[in-house]
């Protein structure tokens, strides 16, 4: 990359192996082409994996993130790497979806940020994982995540 706003990426561009865990995936922000405006970021993984931790069974999600920055944006495939070094890791639901948040938040120190974490059944019960850092800003646009609750075959 010749760009000089770049120069500190270390995977864009270039054949990156997905990292083994998340404790090893490096996410890396580029400044923010807006600063001081209250805009949404959304990403959204409709086949996220992770494991049990108690069975080792592979347990799914689509989940749906919202961020409004101050002075960084997420570079996209350093979050898609990071989202799929899940994959071999094993924690229950809820842990999975906070160390996602936490990472952002430590990386980025967003406005704002949500996490949606709408996981499918496991023992025939979904367990569905919300979190924020507070009220958004006022008047900012902020769509509905458009994840339909588990209706199953209904």
């Amino acid at each position: 990359m010749t760009d000089e706003r770049y120069a500190g990426l270390h995977q864009l561009g270039q054949y990156t192996k997905a990292p083994e865990t998340p404790e090893q995936a490096e996410l890396e922000r580029v400044a923010a082409p807006a600063q001081g405006r209250a805009y949404v970021i959304r990403f959204t993984c409709p086949e996220f994996t992770s494991l049990c931790p108690m069975t080792g069974q592979p347990d799914f999600a689509h989940i749906v993130l919202d961020y409004i920055p101050d002075a960084w944006i997420v570079e996209s495939k350093s979050l898609k790497l990071f989202l799929a070094s899940f994959r071999n890791h094993g924690a229950f639901h809820e842990a999975c979806t906070m160390m996602i948040a936490e990472r952002l938040i430590a990386l980025l120190a967003p406005r704002w940020l949500r996490i949606g974490a709408y996981w499918y059944p496991r023992g025939g019960i979904p367990i569905d994982v919300f979190w924020q850092t507070g009220a958004p800003p006022e008047g900012v646009f902020l769509p509905d995540q458009g994840v339909a609750p588990y209706r199953g075959r209904g």
